[in-house]
């Protein structure tokens, strides 16, 4: 039987269903940017997308950037699209890429090469019973390709490429239409709300065909004047609203959040209405109307970006729900740490608060020591690692006896080295496998280090929940001195067999 050895407790530990969760954390108590993790230890990487409801299953849809895609760079290949799946909006399970991006087809419509493809959003149709996905893509005239699954996780199949009304006479693979979001009201009717980057940034709705496959040519143009961005179309007590980024700005940490309402989805739209400067650090991604328990809330999210990036796989996500007024207008959003929003009396034991930094390389080397629970052979360490800035040399991972505080001492008992190109770009586990003799109760020491001059290696840590004989230390010597990392504990597992 093999026993594990964790000395982090990566998961929230429910005290009854998942389902009866419905918590988001965003930030910790010292307002850092919190790693979401999926339930095998990885980061979730699916961006610039949405959450959507079906039967009863959250559904995260994103665009990915673990595979290196990086937006200009005409070597970066296409990564895809993910879903992810969750019954409390907390704890996601990775379920795979919506179709296979792998196709030269797909790499030369998508790749660094062109201005990439993105935001994927999924809607049910009960008519033909088909989930429809629309992408943005920029190798067409319209802007858009489209495909149908009989179920919410794929694989979605290609069908035929949509017309719109908006750009349909402007040159090919141009900047015409740019993010967007599909809505279906309640008499089935569904609504593409997009982008129109002939006008600088304009928003554009138009009523969808009954297949949702297509636009019909009944839109309303310029519901926003320009210089805006990523539509988020939704519908509350009889009334439309539609949130954007304000001003559009790609990839910015920090742009702000506007939002018009109508009677119509074709309007007359009111003016814009500004509900925050900064999205709480982000861009204004999408509003899901989503029901928890019997309430129905309308969760707004926001993509954290990393700094403008051009591989944005290190972004993170705020997602909390909208606050209204008695007269149904928005109120100003209030970036909170933990969004709680369920009426029952479930109790939640937290989640570690991990988030991700990137220095590994050169002269810098971090460590954390493990007490083995028992004798026998340490058969497998797993840490959570990336690589940022194309690294020239790869990430070893070496096992030491423990001295004083935490700090190696004598010859490595285990050396192990991954390649730098089987590193991922999103905080992934990494593993190595030393297969040495251990003793039960002694302290070990795992030390990780990279020789690369370029770029660096990354980890995930938490500064707010430590164990005293869990010690994280830090090298800037190359090893030659550790100094230990108080309130700090590495994401890092070790199996013994």
């Amino acid at each position: 039987m093999t026993n594990k050895h964790i000395f982090l407790i990566l998961f929230a530990l429910l005290t009854t269903s998942l389902a009866s969760a419905q918590s988001i954390k965003n930030f910790n108590k010292n307002n850092k940017q919190i790693t979401k993790f999926d339930n095998l230890g990885n980061a979730v990487d699916a961006h610039d997308g949405e959450i959507a409801l079906f039967n009863g299953v959250y559904y995260l849809y994103g665009t990915s950037y673990d595979c290196g895609f990086e937006w200009g760079n005409k070597k970066a290949p296409f990564c895809g699209f993910k879903t992810y799946s969750s019954t409390d909006l907390e704890h996601w399970t990775d379920r795979g890429f919506m179709f296979d991006a792998n196709p030269p087809v797909w790499q030369t419509r998508c790749d660094g090469k062109t201005y990439g493809c993105f935001r994927p959003h999924v809607i049910y149709n009960k008519k033909t019973k088909r989930y429809v996905l629309w992408i943005n893509v920029y190798d067409n005239r319209v802007g858009y390709r489209v495909f149908t699954s009989k179920t919410p996780v794929g694989p979605f199949t290609e069908v035929k490429e949509p017309t719109l009304a908006v750009n349909s006479d402007m040159p090919v693979a141009g900047l015409n239409n740019g993010d967007h979001d599909t809505f279906v009201d309640d008499d089935g009717t569904a609504y593409l709300a997009y982008t129109d980057w002939r006008t600088k940034g304009s928003i554009v709705i138009e009523k969808l065909s009954d297949d949702y496959l297509t636009g019909t040519g009944q839109y309303v143009k310029s519901i926003t004047t320009g210089e805006t961005e990523a539509p988020g179309l939704f519908k509350r007590k009889g009334k439309y609203y539609l949130v954007y980024s304000d001003p559009n700005c790609g990839y910015c940490s920090g742009t702000g959040a506007s939002y018009r309402m109508a009677s119509s989805p074709l309007g007359s739209w009111s003016a814009g209405v500004k509900i925050s400067d900064n999205s709480c650090g982000g861009q204004p991604s999408f509003v899901s109307a989503i029901k928890v328990n019997a309430e129905t809330i309308y969760l707004f999210g926001s993509d954290l970006w990393n700094n403008a990036a051009k591989n944005e796989a290190l972004a993170n996500f705020y997602w909390a729900p909208l606050s209204f007024n008695a007269d149904g207008s928005i109120k100003p959003i209030e970036c909170i740490k933990t969004a709680s929003f369920s009426k029952s009396r479930t109790t939640v034991k937290p989640a570690n608060d991990f988030i991700t930094g990137c220095d590994i390389g050169r002269n810098i080397q971090r460590a954390q020591t493990f007490t083995a629970v028992k004798s026998g052979i340490l058969a497998s360490i797993s840490f959570t690692t990336f690589q940022t800035g194309y690294p020239d040399a790869g990430l070893s991972v070496e096992v030491f006896e423990s001295g004083d505080n935490g700090k190696p001492i004598g010859v490595a008992l285990a050396s192990n080295t991954l390649p730098a190109d089987s590193i991922s770009w999103s905080a992934r586990n990494a593993v190595v496998k030393p297969n040495i003799a251990v003793t039960g109760g002694k302290q070990y020491v795992v030390v990780i280090k990279s020789a690369t001059t370029k770029g660096c290696y990354g980890f995930a840590y938490c500064d707010l929940l430590t164990e005293a004989k869990n010690i994280a230390s830090i090298s800037n010597d190359n090893g030659a001195n550790f100094s230990a990392e108080n309130n700090r504990v590495l994401k890092l597992n070790a199996t013994i067999r």
